[in-house]
């Protein structure tokens, strides 16, 4: 399986780095994965600290790894235990095939603490804190209100496919979160949107795409999908932040 040949090689790259823990999140966890069309969602945590001869090894491990059919599709945050708390802080990252910076939000650490995978070392219980209700509830209306909102307004982002599947089942993830208190996954968010009324022809051009063999898209398919998304998608958010903020 290229999954599990991926992580392997990856986590015996690591052995020269002696991490604490390795832990996976994101769909690869949460029992969504599909191979070939899911993320490699993964944390590292470091014995630290994270220095300049540190940051080239990284990027030579993920260098070495690009002839992996799956590894664009692997993104990994590296961490320390000295690092590991504040979801506002900041932490080296892989993904996208390149590096950069960005925080370990609320929602994957309270996904860590609920069904993380533990693939190497100590559970993310013993390295992270956890997440009140009340930092998790903040986060997904700010996620939703600073980035998702705005976004709405740029129209040619969204006849992509990443922009269309990302920004409704996140906005359907996130009505759950902050209605309910729990986590769902895209699986589960694609009902979740037709319950909380989102075009059905557009969640169903989702689930073909992540769960069947869809044909490809028409030019006319993916500017028309665009503008039902964005027409759904303005308004939800305002009246969700309007409802939680």
């Amino acid at each position: 399986m290229p999954t599990d040949a991926l992580l392997d090689r990856f986590l015996t790259g690591l052995d020269p780095l002696a991490p604490v823990a390795v832990w996976a999140h994101g769909s690869l966890a949460g029992g969504d994965y599909r191979e070939g069309r899911s993320d490699l969602d993964l944390i590292v945590v470091l014995p630290g600290p994270i220095t300049p001869r540190t940051v080239w090894r990284v990027a030579l491990l993920h260098a070495r790894l690009r002839a992996e059919p799956l590894a664009a599709k692997l993104h990994c945050t590296y961490l320390t235990p000295a690092t590991a708390a504040g979801a506002d802080r900041r932490h080296l990252t892989w993904a996208h095939e390149e590096l950069f910076k960005r925080p370990v939000t609320a929602v994957t650490r309270r996904e860590l603490h609920a069904f993380g995978r533990v693939l190497h070392g100590a559970p993310p219980a013993e390295l992270l804190p956890p997440v009140p209700d009340g930092q998790l509830r903040a986060f997904v209306v700010r996620d939703q209100r600073d980035f998702w909102r705005p976004a709405v307004a740029h129209a040619p982002r969204w006849r992509q496919d990443a922009w269309v599947d990302v920004g409704l089942t996140t906005f359907a993830r996130a009505t759950v979160t902050l209605r309910d208190g729990r986590l769902i996954t895209k699986r589960e968010s694609l009902a979740e949107l037709l319950a909380l009324g989102a075009p059905a022809e557009v969640v169903e051009d989702i689930r073909l795409r992540r769960y069947d063999r869809p044909e490809p898209p028409t030019e006319e398919w993916t500017a028309r999908r665009g503008e039902l998304t964005r027409g759904y998608l303005g308004p939800a958010i305002d009246a969700l932040v309007a409802s939680y903020a």
